[in-house]
């Protein structure tokens, strides 16, 4: 998996830039076919302008044409715009070749002699129109007249980028959905990867922690068949209390995993009511006191919040402080040195747990309230559990209405604070 994962993505990422490369030659090539189709109508409506004024201009003057070398003789000594057409004729045959040519701008024309001066000049031609590249000899060659016609048309210089102005927008767009799914496919491969390795630390992590309770069991189990055990009250006790005590612990391991199973399914139904926040807070203390004592530890209460009524679930309060701080005592490699503060934020009491543990990085602290996501322990081995306390803390505090954070460094101790609504 490590290897084709790497492969997939660059297999994608090519085959992605192929296509907009694709379209983008593609586009470009459109771009130039239509330019010059453009140049060839113009070149086309130019032509036909010219001969339908030869052919106009025969006609007029009455000569009879037999062959091509009369009817260039014709031309090249008698023909003459000035001479052989009206205004109105002039307007009409340019508009009509023009039209003919499919093109449909606005246009401005001159027609001017050898001296440069205009024989016929539309009524919105400008000097500065004299500058276009379009101009043709009207005249044939070798004519007695060179007549010279100046043709300007009214478009814009992204006249070619506007008429295919839908082809390119959809091109971009379907190229951007092309990157978009091609983005959307590689987070989704990520997040497949991200959980298929959460899920094999959540199988490792369940099986040492039932494990462990499974063998203290079966351990137990055999003692009290032992015949010495049997006829010793006192050992029965004690084992059969052993056995219940391991009981209890698989299934509060087994109830966080459904009780986090719930949360996702938003199956959690909360039984607000009104608690004093700091008396809870004082509970949960005293029952995690021997914990502490155990490990030679302190556990300070600053409850200092002059307001400390919350609308909330008392059972799902009391774990959220609990869990913080479990992971408080969990964490910390030495003697705990763990502080409680409270104070109020605006419409909110705060929680602060405090410890002297090992701390979190920034990538830790970014990880730390997701599901079955452990912190590395360095060299501490006896942190146990499946990494589900932080998120049900983080879930419950927003499904309260609050939120939680947490402040950290390496080596100095973590700092996490929860608000909860004030009554």
């Amino acid at each position: 998996m490590k290897k084709v994962f790497p492969l997939i993505v660059v297999l994608i990422t090519l085959s992605v830039l192929g296509i907009i490369f694709i379209q983008m030659s593609w586009i470009r090539n459109a771009i130039d076919l239509r330019t010059q189709q453009h140049d060839q109508d113009i070149a086309t409506a130019v032509q036909r302008i010219k001969d339908e004024l030869y052919a106009k201009f025969l006609l007029n003057e009455g000569w009879i044409v037999t062959d091509e070398n009369s009817r260039n003789f014709f031309l090249q000594n008698y023909f003459s715009i000035q001479k052989g057409f009206t205004k109105t004729e002039i307007d009409d045959i340019i508009e009509q070749n023009i039209r003919k040519s499919n093109i449909r701008e606005e246009f401005d024309y001159a027609i001017i002699d050898i001296y440069r001066n205009p024989l016929f000049i539309s009524e919105g031609f400008r000097n500065e129109y004299f500058s276009t590249p379009i101009t043709t000899l009207l005249s044939p060659d070798n004519s007695l007249y060179r007549e010279t016609l100046y043709l300007y048309l009214h478009e814009d210089r992204n006249y070619i980028l506007r008429k295919m102005g839908w082809m390119i927008a959809g091109s971009i767009l379907f190229t951007t959905i092309i990157i978009s799914a091609f983005a959307l496919t590689v987070r989704t491969l990520f997040t497949q990867k991200k959980l298929s390795e959460v899920k094999s630390d959540f199988i490792n992590n369940m099986t040492h922690e039932l494990k462990t309770p499974l063998a203290t069991i079966s351990l137990a189990i055999d003692a009290l068949t032992n015949e010495k055990v049997i006829r010793d009250t006192e050992k029965i006790k004690y084992y059969s209390g052993m056995i219940k005590d391991e009981n209890k612990r698989m299934n509060k391991q087994v109830e966080k995993i459904l009780q986090a199973a719930r949360i996702e399914r938003q199956e959690i139904k909360l039984n607000l009511q009104h608690l004093n926040g700091h008396e809870i807070i004082r509970k949960v203390a005293d029952n995690l006191s021997l914990q502490i004592q155990d490990k030679q530890g302190s556990l300070t209460l600053k409850l200092a919040a002059q307001r400390h009524e919350v609308n909330a679930d008392e059972v799902h309060f009391s774990n959220i402080i609990f869990n913080l701080l479990d992971n408080a005592i969990k964490y910390s490699s030495d003697q705990p040195r763990i502080e409680v503060e409270t104070f109020n934020h605006g419409t909110m009491l705060a929680i602060k747990v405090k410890d002297n543990g090992i701390g979190m990085n920034k990538e830790t602290q970014a990880r730390i309230f997701e599901k079955f996501y452990r912190a590395h322990t360095g060299n501490l081995h006896n942190v146990k559990g499946f990494g589900l306390g932080l998120s049900y803390v983080k879930a419950m505090a927003e499904e309260h209405g609050g939120k939680v954070k947490v402040e950290s460094a390496p080596g100095k101790g973590s700092t996490f604070t929860v608000f909860f609504p004030l009554v």
